[in-house]
């Protein structure tokens, strides 16, 4: 498998973050623009605040990483490193003879500090393995706080089976009876919160007149209050008292008893009993009494009681307050008064030399992240490194999660490829953060091999990072990448917004990878996870673009099934391409049966089958559908007649659809729609005749045809040349009272440019008697379209010409752009550009005839520019202006 854990970066600076332009020193021109960051809501928003202290915050510099590069490694103890290299590599008599050779003199605190290590590394196995192996060493013999320590860390990792199977494999083993079993049994019931059992073996020790030591009866009693067994801890409390084991640990864990019970003032007294015996030399106090105290006052809210009760405490003089304060600190931080934290730490340290220790500082500089408060963050990250505290796995996420914060990505990538060699892992939010800016950054695959690294790593992106991912994704067309995650996610059950699983498959569909947005639609089908709409119409559509209607009608089906109903075009589609493939007839009434079977029998249905059938020129399935539909009593509506009609014309049936449309007229009297569409049907099949002859018909009825019908059959007209036809239609169309449109003052400025005839038409017309002062504009126009376009002011002239005649749309400024081209192509490419003042966006069509202009002239270089320009927009070159030319 390729490893995916070292990122390279190329760049030396990336700014993906709003942040960082509070402190960069690059000029304007090198940061993102606010429309680039619009683009991803992610990013955290620079508050105004900040620009005050915008100068705390250091540029990259390798020297940055290095420093704290020496820091990370500054917390590995190389002989710990070996100890924990042979633990995980070797076994039996190999890893035994090898630890040998240190030769290490074992003692409670060494093995004390080994496991420490170890469960920082969160490595438990390897901590069992040496507390084993320490056991059975001649001269060293486990103590209660040996055992207490390994329980502590199989607690922690909930491994409570393996602690008791632990008890009982080495229940005969020489070292455990050197520290008593049933101390042992107690000591392990209690860490594992399994208190019951505990008393249950202490009562068993009883009975046999065996007794806990002070340790255990320590540890017991604690076990007992964490689990809130209150009356149960009172009686063992006494018999710690009864038997005179009473010292500071007891008294620690009584007052923790009456805070648990949120019973303060009851707890305050007796702390203050407490201080006072400590003042006559009869009791000892300690920072844990007093920081238990403290606690609860502060989870209380009572601040400003417990910095009173501290002060007091202090002014006793010897009493080590340093977990009360990290206690008050840390409150503080949870009800998000960040600023009295700091103010608390700076104060305290300056009077009292109080240091945090490393949960303190990490508590502080995760909430400061929270609230992007970079500058407090740098302050105390450097703090932490100048007073040599050994940063842990929080501090290194928490600083990677700075890093990206600020801007500086570089160093953040450096922590995280060096993460590994430090012995500490990233963490979830850490992963979040980096992934997020570099995609941000639109690093996209350095991006991805970080996310594929935390998928490895056991570390899924959440739902809100997902859709991050995927949305940049699917739009920079990393297809083949979010097809991984989309299988990652499904393969962990895991259900993010709706719209990413559509949006992905929708994009597959786009690229023609129709059969992978049908696998991940099946997953989610799997998972019971309905699909949206959206997704089954971009599923249908492709497999219909594909050849595979049979999967688009399976689909259209499936979708039916889920609650969703295709439209008339969705129908049209799947029904046309049904009709195109082998077996056709037979797969379309299939379908058809099965419509009329799930659904009651509508006039909707048949009508979808008559117009998909007609698209797909099989006017005979058309007829039959339309049959069927009369024999079961359903009367067909004038859609249907349309629809059947509009097959016929398709198909070149002109006979059938004329003899229909006399059929029709027959039954009843013909309204404005269906004299509609069999004129525009003829113009489209090229009939302009039968088309004129049918309009002399509707306006002998007295109906007035459709603006579609003159547009329609003026463009046939002039397909056909019949020019002079084509503007006797165009001089009928202003007698019924209707404008010129655009379209068909587009039609004739095409014309012009394509034929001469045109020109001469128009020509002759306009000298003879009664013509319209309508037509004469048009005349003049084609004339100076034709002519006279030789400066910037005969196209203003000719643009107002055009405005006196029709409404000029972005097809008529095509038009003079092609016209312009011909002749003047470096004016063109300047009106190309004066389009935008004009309220209009060019096309693909735009550029492509400016381009083609400059080809034809040998200016290579202005049409290679003018194409880079047009690739940035989105747009590709047509293939007339493509193939011609070598590049």
């Amino acid at each position: 498998m390729l490893s995916f854990r070292y990122v390279r970066r190329t760049k030396i600076y990336l700014y993906p973050l709003p942040l960082f332009y509070l402190y960069s020193t690059a000029t304007p021109a090198t940061r993102p623009t606010s429309s680039y960051l619009s683009s991803y809501p992610f990013l955290p928003t620079p508050s105004s605040s900040s620009s005050s202290v915008s100068r705390s915050l250091p540029d990259f510099d390798k020297d940055v990483v290095l420093s704290f590069k020496e820091w990370f490694l500054s917390r590995k103890n190389p002989l710990f490193e070996s100890i924990f290299e042979i633990l995980r590599t070797q076994d039996g008599p190999a890893a035994d003879a090898a630890l040998c050779r240190f030769n290490l003199r074992l003692t409670e605190s060494l093995v004390h500090d080994v496991l420490s290590y170890g469960q920082s590394r969160k490595d438990v196995l390897s901590c069992l393995k040496f507390f084993d192996w320490a056991g059975g060493k001649g001269g060293f013999y486990h103590t209660r706080s040996t055992f207490h320590a390994i329980f502590r860390i199989l607690s922690k990792v909930e491994l409570l089976s393996l602690m008791m199977e632990f008890v009982q494999t080495y229940s005969d083993k020489k070292f455990i009876h050197q520290v008593r079993f049933y101390d042992v049994l107690v000591i392990g019931y209690a860490v594992a919160g399994r208190p019951d059992t505990a008393l249950h073996v202490f009562g068993k020790m009883r009975f046999s007149g065996v007794d806990l030591d002070p340790f255990a009866y320590h540890v017991l009693l604690n076990s007992l209050v964490e689990d809130r067994h209150f009356e149960v801890a009172d009686m063992i409390a006494d018999q710690i008292r009864s038997r005179g084991l009473m010292d500071e640990i007891t008294h620690s864990i009584i007052l923790k008893s009456f805070c648990k019970q949120n019973n303060l003032d009851r707890a305050e007294e007796y702390l203050r009993g407490l201080m006072e015996d400590y003042g006559n030399g009869k009791v000892g106090l300690n920072g844990v009494l007093v920081g238990n105290l403290v606690d609860a006052l502060c989870k209380d809210k009572q601040f400003e009681r417990a910095g009173k009760l501290v002060k007091e405490v202090k002014n006793l003089g010897t009493v080590p307050l340093e977990h009360a304060y990290g206690v008050w600190i840390r409150n503080l931080v949870k009800v998000g008064n960040l600023d009295g934290a700091l103010e608390l730490l700076r104060s305290k340290r300056e009077l009292d030399g109080y240091a945090p220790d490393i949960y303190r500082y990490n508590s502080l500089v995760c909430r400061l992240l929270r609230h992007n408060r970079l500058v407090d963050v740098w302050d105390l990250l450097m703090e932490m490194k100048d007073q040599e505290i050994f940063p842990d796995e929080v501090t290194l996420n928490a600083t990677v999660c700075f890093f990206c914060k600020a801007g500086m990505v570089d160093a953040a990538i450096e922590l995280y490829n060096l993460s590994a060699e430090f012995g500490l892992s990233m963490n979830s939010m850490a992963y979040n953060y980096l992934i997020q800016t570099l995609f941000g950054d639109l690093s996209i695959d350095e991006a991805y091999c970080v996310l594929k690294n935390s998928i490895e790593q056991g570390y899924f992106p959440g739902k809100r990072t997902f859709s991050i991912i995927a949305n940049i994704l699917c739009r920079e067309m990393k297809l083949d990448k979010m097809m991984e995650l989309v299988i990652a996610a499904l393969d962990r059950n895991l259900m993010p917004h709706d719209s990413i699983y559509d949006k992905f498959i929708s994009a597959l569909c786009r690229y023609q990878r129709v059969e992978d947005g049908y696998l991940v639609l099946q997953q989610l089908s799997k998972l019971n996870k309905i699909s949206g709409k959206g997704t089954y119409f971009s599923l249908i559509s492709g497999f219909c673009k594909a050849g595979r209607a049979d999967i688009a009608a399976t689909l259209l089906m499936e979708m039916q099934a889920k609650g969703h109903q295709p439209n008339r075009k969705l129908y049209r589609a799947v029904v046309c391409h049904l009709c195109k493939m082998d077996d056709a007839e037979k797969k379309y009434f299939r379908l058809l049966e099965h419509q009329l079977s799930r659904y009651k029998p509508t006039r909707d249905i048949y009508n979808y089958f008559i117009d998909g059938a007609g698209h797909a020129k099989k006017p005979y399935l058309a007829k039959q559908v339309y049959q069927m539909m009369e024999c079961s009593e359903i009367e067909p509506d004038l859609t249907s007649d349309t629809l059947l009609l509009q097959s016929y014309l398709k198909s070149d049936k002109i006979a059938d659809a004329l003899n229909l449309f006399d059929d029709l007229s027959k039954k009843r009297v013909i309204g404005r729609k269906l004299w509609h569409a069999m004129i525009v049907g003829l113009c489209k099949a090229n009939k302009p005749d039968l088309a004129l002859e049918k309009i002399r018909e509707m306006r002998a009825g007295q109906l007035k045809p459709s603006i579609e019908c003159y547009e329609e059959l003026v463009k046939s007209l002039c397909d056909n040349m019949q020019y002079d036809i084509a503007i006797k239609i165009i001089d009928d169309l202003q007698q019924i009272g209707r404008p010129i449109s655009s379209f068909i003052g587009n039609i004739l400025l095409l014309h012009s440019l394509k034929s001469r005839e045109l020109h001469h038409t128009w020509r002759t017309l306009a000298t003879l008697e009664n013509v319209t002062p309508e037509i004469l504009k048009l005349s003049k126009l084609i004339h100076s379209f034709i002519v006279s376009m030789q400066g910037e002011e005969d196209v203003e002239n000719v643009e107002e010409l055009i405005r006196q005649c029709f409404p000029l749309d972005l097809y008529t400024y095509n038009m003079l752009l092609r016209r312009l081209s011909i002749t003047r192509v470096n004016y063109a490419c300047k009106y190309l550009k004066r389009l935008h003042e004009k309220g209009y966006e060019p096309n693909r069509w735009s550029y492509d005839i400016v381009i083609h202009g400059f080809l034809k002239t040998g200016q290579v270089q202005e049409a290679r520019r003018l194409m880079e320009e047009m690739h940035k927009k989105g747009f590709d070159l047509n293939e007339p202006s493509r193939l011609p030319y070598t590049w």
